[in-house]
C-alpha cells in the first residue's frame, strides 16, 4: 500500500479509503409491509472491510445516514478484534437534522453507540452557503471544540456540496483539520473543482477525495462499453492499457493535494481491484499520454451531457424556490443513465418541495429543502443570470414532464 501525507495532522493515510456507503446488501422481504429492503450483507461487508485493512488500508468513512443507519453499526462490528487499532474513522453530523444546537450532542452521542468506539474525525456532513449559516447561528464550531476537548474525537472537518466561492469561504472561516470534496475527471470544474482542491492543499489541510468515480458512472463494465462508442474508441486507441476504474482513480492520486481516495466498494472484487491500483499510484507520476488519454475521455463524456451547467449557482435562488443547479444535475444523471437509472434518481427528486405550501411548512419546522421543477412559473429571472445562457425554464418544464407526467425521457430529452 502507497501511503501520503494527511495534511497537516502528522501521521500518514493509506492511498485507498474505504467508503462505507455502498457495501454490498441482500433484499430482504419487510416482515410488516412485505415490501423488499435492500439490507447490508454482514458477513460479507466486514470481511471485506478487514481484508483492506490487511491489505493497508487505515482510513474508513462512513456518516449517520449510509444504509439507513446501519452503516455505522456494521463498520463497529468491523472493528472489533483489534481493527479499530489500526484505522482512523471518520463519521459525519447529519447538518440537515440539526435544528437546534442542543442536536449536535444527541447525534455525537447516538454515533458513538452505534459504532462503540469513538471515532478520529468528525465531519459536519454536505456543508454548503445554507448550512454554514447554521454552523453560525447554532454555534456548531463551539460544540466541535468542546467534543474535541473531552476526547470524543480528534479532528475537526467538513464533506462538501456547493461551488469553488462558497468552498474557499467555508475554508478561510475556521482552521479546519480536513475537508472532504468530490473530484474526479469529470468534476474538475464542479462543486469544489481542481480549483478548490489546490486552495485546501495550499493551507495544508488534509483533502479527502469522495466520488472518484462519480457514483460508477466513469466504470462502464467491459460488455457494455459498445453502448457508449466515443468512450470505447478512447480507450482502444490509447497507448495504454487500463481499467475504466483505475484511469479514474490514477487520476485523481496523480494530484499532491490529494491525501486519501475513498471508494464505495460493493464487492470484494472492487477491493482487490482498488487495492492493486492504489498500489501503483503515485504524485505527479502519469504521462502527457495518460493525460491525453483522460482528457479525450472528458470529452467524450461530454457528448451525454444535454444541460451544460458548472453548477456556479448564479441562478439562484429562484423567486419560486426552484433548487436549479439540483435539477439540471438529475437531468444530466437521467440522460446519462437512462431509463433504467429513472427509479433511483426519481427518488430524490420526489423528496423536493413541490409546491409553495411545502415550502412554507419544512421552513416553519425548519427542515432542509430543495424545490422541484414543477415550482418553475417561466418568469426567466434565471436566464439572465445564467453566464452559459442555459434556456433554464425549458429545462425545467421537461423535468416536470419526466418525473411528474411519466413521460419516458428518450421522448423529453434529446438523447
Amino acid at each position: 500500500m502507497k501511503y501520503r501525507k494527511m495534511g497537516s495532522l502528522g501521521w500518514e493515510v493509506s492511498a485507498l479509503g474505504f467508503g462505507a456507503m455502498r457495501l454490498p446488501v441482500n433484499q430482504v422481504k419487510d416482515e410488516k409491509t412485505q415490501e423488499l429492503k435492500s439490507k447490508i450483507d454482514k458477513d460479507e461487508a466486514i470481511k471485506m472491510i478487514r481484508y483492506a485493512i490487511d491489505n493497508g488500508v487505515n482510513y474508513i468513512d462512513t456518516a449517520y445516514p449510509y444504509h439507513d443507519g446501519e452503516s455505522e453499526v456494521l463498520v463497529g462490528k468491523a472493528l472489533k478484534d483489534g481493527y479499530r487499532e489500526k484505522v482512523h474513522l471518520t463519521t459525519k453530523l447529519p447538518m440537515w437534522m440539526v435544528k437546534k444546537t442542543e442536536d449536535f450532542d444527541l447525534f455525537l452521542k447516538q454515533q458513538i453507540e452505534r459504532l462503540q468506539v469513538n471515532p478520529d474525525i468528525y465531519l459536519f456532513h454536505g456543508l454548503n452557503k445554507q448550512r454554514l449559516e447554521k454552523i453560525k447561528s447554532l454555534n456548531l464550531i463551539e460544540k466541535m471544540e468542546q467534543a474535541k476537548a473531552k476526547g470524543l474525537f480528534k479532528y475537526i472537518g467538513f464533506s462538501f456540496h456547493d461551488n469553488s466561492e462558497v468552498f474557499k469561504e467555508i475554508i478561510d472561516f475556521y482552521h479546519w483539520d480536513c475537508c472532504q470534496i468530490q473530484f474526479n475527471y469529470l468534476d474538475i470544474n464542479y462543486q469544489a473543482g481542481t480549483e478548490g482542491l489546490k486552495y485546501a492543499g495550499s493551507k495544508n489541510i488534509a483533502v479527502i477525495i469522495m466520488e472518484p468515480i462519480r457514483g460508477g458512472q466513469l466504470a462502464i463494465p467491459e460488455e457494455k462499453l459498445d453502448s457508449k462508442p466515443e468512450i470505447k474508441m478512447v480507450l482502444d486507441n490509447s497507448k495504454i492499457k487500463r481499467s475504466m476504474p483505475d484511469w479514474a482513480l490514477k487520476f485523481v492520486w496523480n494530484h499532491p493535494e490529494v491525501s486519501v481516495v475513498l471508494s464505495g466498494m460493493s464487492t470484494m472484487q472492487h477491493v482487490e481491484e482498488n487495492l492493486e491500483s492504489a498500489n501503483n499510484s503515485g504524485v505527479n507520476t502519469l504521462s502527457e499520454d495518460e493525460l491525453l488519454t483522460i482528457s479525450k475521455l472528458r470529452e467524450a463524456y461530454s457528448k451525454d451531457i444535454v444541460v451544460s451547467c458548472t453548477s456556479c449557482g448564479y441562478c439562484i435562488p429562484c423567486p419560486n424556490g426552484v433548487s436549479i443547479p439540483f435539477v439540471l444535475r438529475i437531468v444530466n444523471d437521467l440522460a446519462y443513465w437512462g431509463e433504467k437509472g429513472k427509479p433511483r434518481i426519481a427518488f430524490f427528486y420526489n423528496r423536493m418541495a413541490k409546491t409553495q405550501e411545502d415550502i412554507e411548512k419544512r421552513k416553519s419546522e425548519g427542515e432542509e429543502f430543495d424545490g422541484a421543477a414543477c415550482l418553475c412559473t417561466k418568469c426567466g429571472e434565471c436566464i439572465d443570470k445564467c453566464p452559459q445562457q442555459i434556456d433554464i425554464p425549458d429545462i425545467m418544464e421537461k423535468a416536470n414532464e419526466i418525473f411528474e407526467e411519466g413521460k419516458k425521457i428518450s421522448e423529453i430529452l434529446e438523447l
